[in-house]
């Protein structure tokens, strides 16, 4: 399964936030990023109702290859598993949460900003991790720094990305994806406009795809 998602994020190399503390918001909200191309999205556990959230976007919303974010514990992962995660994203680097992932034989993408947390990760058998925050931590001059020494490591670079820097995070070949929250606006999301949600998900698609094309 990690392949077929990594192949998955290869193609479309966005993974958008989705933050909702009701379940209806977070169907339509996933809803509307896969109208615009966005597949694959990290429902984050920030709420005090994001399980239920990730939970109903797993079963109502098919076309989504919906995963749990900001997951800070073995116990989240755990629970997150059991609710429908297809994969799992953490902010920083814990063993137990790798393992969780590992014993259901789902994808995990755990963050790290330091060379020994990266060599950890190599160590315990990740081959593809979360760099975060991506542009408090060096941003792309770190990634390429970083994949000079890990050859064999991708990254997923989140935060501080958005539509104006993610060809040049795109750019770099260790890079194979980008996450944001950036495709998913607080204040569109409050007033219902999702179309602008497809829409920034369409844009984000176009970037993608010229800046694979162009690293060809």
């Amino acid at each position: 399964m990690p392949m077929d998602l990594n192949k998955t994020l290869q193609s479309v190399p966005v993974v958008p936030l989705v933050q909702a503390d009701d379940p209806k918001v977070a169907v339509l909200t996933s809803r509307a990023l896969a109208a615009g191309g966005l597949t694959v999205a990290e429902v984050v556990f920030r709420t005090d109702r994001a399980l239920e959230c990730l939970q109903a976007v797993a079963e109502e919303v098919p076309e989504m290859i919906a995963g749990a974010g900001t997951v800070l514990s073995p116990g989240q992962a755990r629970a997150a598993i059991k609710a429908g995660a297809r994969f799992i994203v953490s902010p920083g680097l814990d063993d137990g949460v790798v393992a969780v992932a590992k014993e259901h034989g789902i994808p995990v993408y755990p963050g790290i900003v330091t060379p020994s947390e990266l060599q950890h990760a190599f160590n315990l058998g990740l081959e593809v991790v979360k760099f975060f925050p991506a542009s408090l931590a060096g941003g792309v001059p770190m990634l390429k720094a970083f994949s000079s020494v890990f050859r064999s490591m991708r990254f997923m670079p989140t935060g501080g990305i958005s539509a104006g820097n993610l060809a040049e995070y795109l750019a770099v070949p260790a890079v194979l994806a980008c996450g944001g929250s950036w495709l998913t606006p607080a204040a569109a999301i409050f007033t219902g406009d999702y179309a602008q949600v497809t829409t920034l998900a369409i844009d984000a698609v176009k970037i993608a795809a010229q800046a694979r094309r162009d690293g060809k």
